[in-house]
C-alpha cells in the first residue's frame, strides 16, 4: 500500500495490521507499554520499600499522570518540527537512559520522583508523534483499526504488566524490574529505527518561535476551535466520570464485607468490556454508524452505573461494570471525529493535546471520586458520577450527518458543535 491510499475494507485489523510500518509501530508501543507498566508497580513498591510511606508510594501513580499537562502545553510543537522517527527514537533513548538512572540505588527519592516527573513529560511527546504518523501510514478507515489496537495493547498491558511486574519483582528486585524497562525502550527504538521510514517533519519547516512558544500557540489554536474543542472535551470529560467505579473499587468491596482479592475481580470488568466492545465495534459496526452512535454509546456508558443506587452485590456489580465498559465503542466514532474536525494543519497538535487532557483528567478523575467518597458511601458516589456524565453527554455529544470526509465517516452538523 502506497503513502495517501486508502486502506481497503473499510478499517479493519486486518487492513491496519498488514501495513509493515503499523506493524513496527505496533511492536514497539507494546513492548514499550509492557515495559512502562512493569516499571510502575516496580517503583511503588521501591519507594514504599525506602521510605515506608504509604503517601509518597501513591505519589509514584500521581506523578504518572501530572506531567501529561504540561508535556502537551509545552511540548507538543516538537511533533511537527521534527522528523517523526528521529523524535520517536529519541523519546525511547531518553527514558532508557532515566529508566537507568531510577535502578541505580545512588538514587535518593526526592530524585527518583523528580525522574518518574521528566519521564511522564516525554509520553505525551512520544504518542502525539506515534498517533500524527498513523494518520500518515493508514490513512482513510484503517487509523480507527489502528488506534483501537493501541488501545487494546493498553487495556491487555494492565492485566498481563500488573501481574508480570508483581512475578519479575519476586524473581529479581524492584531495580531489576526497572532495567527490563529500560531494555524495552531500547528495544522499541531499535524496532522504529530498523522498520519505519525516514521522513521530514511533519508540521513542514519550524517557524522562528521557540518550541515553549509554538507549543502554547498550537495549544491555543486547538482550543480556539470550537468544533474541535467540543469534541476533545467530550473525550475527556466522559472518562473523567466514568472512572469513579474503579476509583472506588476497594473501598466498594470492603464496605461490602468482601476480600481484597474481589477488588481485582471488579478492575477487570471494565476493561474487559472495554476490549470485547471495540472488537465488535470494528468487527461488525459500519464506520458511518461509529459516528453516528457516539452519543448514544458515551451516555449507555453510565446508564449502568445508575443501578448502583441499591448498592448491588458483587454478583449485580460485574455485569453491570462489563456492559459500562463495552459502551466504550463509542470512542471509535470520536476517533473518526477527530479527523472530521480538525485541519491539517493541526493534527499533531490536536494528537498531543487530546493525550494530554485525557491523561490529566482521568487523574483528576480518580482524585475526585475517591474525595466524594469520602462524604458520601462509594455507591452514591459512584451514581453521582453516572449523573455528572450522562448531563455532560447531554451537553456536549455532537450531531452526525451523512457520510463524507477525510474520516471517511461522516460530516459534522455546523449546528451541533457551535
Amino acid at each position: 500500500m502506497t503513502e495517501g491510499a486508502a486502506a481497503p475494507g473499510g478499517g479493519k485489523y486486518r487492513d491496519a495490521l498488514r501495513v509493515p510500518e503499523f506493524r513496527a509501530l505496533f511492536a514497539a508501543y507494546t513492548v514499550s507499554m509492557l515495559g512502562d507498566i512493569v516499571a510502575a508497580v516496580a517503583l511503588t513498591v521501591l519507594v514504599f520499600e525506602r521510605t515506608g510511606s504509604s503517601f509518597l508510594a501513591g505519589v509514584t501513580f500521581t506523578l504518572a499522570f501530572v506531567p501529561y499537562l504540561f508535556s502537551g502545553a509545552l511540548l507538543s510543537s516538537l511533533v511537527d518540527r521534527v522528523p517523526p522517527r528521529r523524535l520517536m527514537i529519541g523519546c525511547d533513548l531518553l527514558s532508557a537512559a532515566i529508566v537507568a538512572l531510577m535502578a541505580s540505588s545512588a538514587v535518593p527519592v526526592w530524585a527518583l520522583l523528580a525522574l518518574l516527573f521528566v519521564l511522564g513529560l516525554i509520553s505525551p511527546v512520544a504518542g502525539g508523534m506515534r498517533n500524527r504518523l498513523l494518520v500518515v501510514v493508514l490513512p482513510g478507515g484503517a487509523f480507527i483499526a489502528g488506534r483501537s489496537l493501541f488501545r487494546i495493547v493498553a487495556q491487555s498491558a494492565q492485566v498481563v504488566g500488573n501481574a508480570a511486574g508483581g512475578i519479575l519483582i519476586a524473581l529479581t528486585s524492584p531495580r531489576g524490574a526497572l532495567l527490563i524497562d529500560c531494555v524495552s525502550f531500547l528495544v522499541s527504538a531499535l524496532v522504529v529505527r530498523a522498520a519505519t521510514r525516514a521522513r521530514s517533519p511533519l508540521g513542514g519547516e519550524a517557524g522562528e518561535m521557540n518550541v515553549l512558544r509554538d507549543s502554547l500557540a498550537g495549544a491555543s489554536a486547538v482550543l480556539s476551535d470550537p468544533r474541535i474543542r467540543r469534541v476533545l472535551l467530550l473525550g475527556w470529560l466522559v472518562p473523567t466520570c466514568a472512572v469513579a467505579p474503579e476509583a472506588l473499587a476497594a473501598p466498594y468491596v470492603a464496605h461490602l464485607g468482601l476480600s481484597e482479592g474481589a477488588a481485582g475481580w471488579w478492575l477487570a470488568a471494565i476493561p474487559t468490556g472495554m476490549l470485547v466492545g471495540e472488537l465488535v465495534a470494528i468487527w461488525f459496526v459500519p464506520p458511518a454508524w461509529r459516528l453516528r452512535l457516539i452519543g448514544v454509546l458515551a451516555a449507555a456508558t453510565f446508564v449502568p452505573l445508575l443501578a448502583f443506587a441499591v448498592e448491588p452485590g458483587l454478583a449485580v456489580a460485574l455485569p453491570l461494570l462489563f456492559v459500562s465498559g463495552l459502551c466504550g465503542a463509542w470512542i471509535l466514532g470520536q476517533d473518526a471525529l477527530i479527523l472530521e474536525v480538525t485541519p491539517e494543519r493541526l493534527l499533531g497538535r490536536v494528537f498531543s493535546v487530546n493525550q494530554a487532557g485525557l491523561i490529566s483528567l482521568q487523574g483528576l478523575g480518580f482524585a475526585l471520586a475517591g474525595a466524594l467518597a469520602e462524604v458520601v458511601p462509594p455507591h452514591v458516589a459512584i451514581v453521582i458520577a453516572a449523573v455528572t456524565g450522562l448531563g455532560i453527554v447531554a451537553a456536549l455529544a455532537p450531531g452526525i450527518r451523512a457520510p463524507s470526509g477525510r474520516g471517511g465517516s461522516g460530516a459534522i452538523t455546523e449546528a451541533a458543535l457551535l
